[in-house]
């Protein structure tokens, strides 16, 4: 077999279209392509009868029958376009996409690759997508902040409908109970990267759009990596993280979807659309607009406290692609949605509710005119948002004398001899303690003792006497609800000025079953 050279237009013969050529022009050097190829055949004609080709000579000639005929459909399209033209000049920019979204050009004989004509055939026969709403969403470029529950579905659906760039940044690992939500990772990348994980699985659904992996968590020091991207989407869990994700965005410019999910709830919205560099007295609200202040430390809980329904996560994941796509193929010309949060609730008897937000706050600290969080200060990491949002580390909680290990407390239950009296209270909600608990343990959910007014309901609820100097230990699943239990109990007067010895377990049930027990259940 011998090496034929690639067959490929050149650029006296076919270069770039630009908005001044005129349409005889087009045509012409259209024509003096085909007249390559020609002289081409003719060569393969000639070493044929020489014999150095051979069969090969059919599969050539049948390429470049094919590579004629379509040719010539392009320049009967191009001849039809010419009416469409003034003073003989094609108005190219006019199939062109039509803001910075879409700056995809022409430069090849159809807009899209073949590959993709046929796998975004669907949706590019819709009026709502077509050929200007693909354009956009191939040039455009979404970061997803968080490869769990909402990440997962949010991400296979931006790159099924062909996001031409896609990041995914996630500092965590895949765990085995996140399996049955976060479906886009399986069994076989437990203890694995997430953002890798995730990564891999969406080359499986399209290996087209380009994928950053970032594997590591946001902070305010790497938050200019937003600059890469023409889209954010919020998929974590955490006030903090929200706080920091919005005034990112804000910085940068560009829009952000925001969703969150707990339990059998969710809701969705979108921020910063249009952005604030776009026109100020135009631009959408930020989350700090709509949220001037954080939510008592106390009332927040994450998927792995409060709990989370699968399918109840993946529907809001679902929803933030939507708003994504919809924001991404929006012409310019068209106006942005009145800002609006959409609730969801598996159980209610109206499933989806819309409810009109506030528009953008004049005053806002972030995305007014006399805002104080610029660029500078979010990377140089001056925004402390675990502190604005009241959040603390467990073990910054109680000091060390008044926690006890799990070795400590496993060695004072099983020692020998005269057993140590104590009451061991169980601060886990019902579920949990129903799950798995100690025989003995008094069980009162936190969300009911953290009402508590005076020492009676104390008393009463956990059936100790007041006077007791029998200690107390308090038990959680992780060790945060127990401190605060403790420092509750103090309130209420129940250690009686350090008579009463008060102790949370450091670590809670999840230590236990590390360190003591690896029968305990884990969930």
């Amino acid at each position: 077999m011998v090496e034929v050279e690639e067959l490929r237009p050149h650029a006296d013969h076919m270069s770039t279209i630009e908005d001044s050529d005129s349409v005889a022009s087009i045509v012409a050097r259209i024509t003096l392509f085909n007249a390559g190829f020609e002289e081409h055949k003719q060569h393969f004609h000639h070493t044929q009868l020489h014999g150095t080709v051979g069969r090969d000579f059919d599969c050539i000639e049948n390429t470049l029958d094919e590579l004629k005929h379509k040719f010539t459909q392009l320049k009967t399209q191009l001849k039809a376009l010419g009416s469409e033209s003034r003073n003989g000049t094609l108005d190219v920019a006019k199939y062109r996409a039509k803001d910075d979204l879409a700056s995809t050009r022409y430069h090849d004989p159809w807009a899209l690759k073949l590959e993709e004509y046929k796998r975004y055939g669907r949706q590019l026969i819709m009026p709502e997508v077509g050929m200007p709403g693909q354009l956009r969403l191939k040039a455009s470029s979404v970061l997803i902040v968080g490869a769990g529950g909402l990440g997962c579905p949010a991400a296979a659906y931006l790159a099924g409908a062909g996001v031409g760039k896609i990041g995914i940044m996630d500092g965590d690992i895949v765990e085995v109970s996140n399996l049955h939500r976060q479906v886009m990772h399986n069994s076989a990348w437990v203890g694995k990267s997430k953002a890798v994980s995730l990564g891999n699985a969406l080359r499986l659904i399209n290996p087209l759009p380009r994928y950053e992996i970032h594997p590591y968590h946001l902070v305010p020091e790497n938050s200019a990596i937003a600059a890469g991207y023409s889209m954010i989407l919020d998929c974590t869990d955490r006030p903090s993280s929200r706080y920091l994700i919005s005034d990112m965005a804000v910085v940068h410019g560009i829009p952000l979807v925001s969703a969150s999910a707990l339990r059998t709830e969710g809701q969705i919205m979108v921020l910063n659309d249009p952005p604030v560099s776009s026109d100020s007295e135009k631009a959408g609200p930020c989350y700090r607009c709509i949220f001037p202040r954080p939510p008592p430390p106390e009332s927040v809980q994450s998927c792995g406290e409060g709990g989370i329904l699968g399918p109840v996560v993946g529907v809001m994941g679902v929803l933030q692609a939507l708003e994504a796509v919809k924001v991404i193929m929006r012409p310019p010309d068209r106006p942005a949605n009145p800002p609006s949060l959409i609730m969801f609730s598996a159980y209610g008897s109206q499933m989806f509710r819309t409810m009109r937000i506030r528009g953008k706050n004049p005053t806002c600290s972030a995305c007014s005119s006399d805002t104080t969080i610029t660029r500078q200060s979010l990377e140089s990491g001056s925004q402390d948002y675990m502190a604005f949002c009241g959040a603390l580390e467990a073990s910054d909680v109680l000091a060390a004398k008044d926690r006890v290990s799990v070795m400590d407390f496993a060695s004072m239950i099983n020692r020998s001899g005269t057993p140590v009296n104590h009451t061991l209270v169980d601060v886990r909600e019902k579920p949990q303690f129903e799950l798995c608990n100690m025989l003995g343990s008094v069980h009162v959910p936190f969300s009911l003792l953290r009402r508590w007014k005076n020492a009676e309901e104390a008393t009463t609820a956990l059936s100790i006497d007041i006077e007791s100097h029998e200690p107390i230990y308090v038990v959680c699943r992780l060790g945060n609800d127990s401190q605060a239990t403790v420092n509750k109990l103090r309130e209420l007067g129940i250690d009686r000025n350090g008579a009463r010895k008060i102790m949370d377990i450091k670590g809670g049930w999840e230590a236990w079953r590390k360190d003591i027990d690896q029968s305990w259940p884990e969930y």
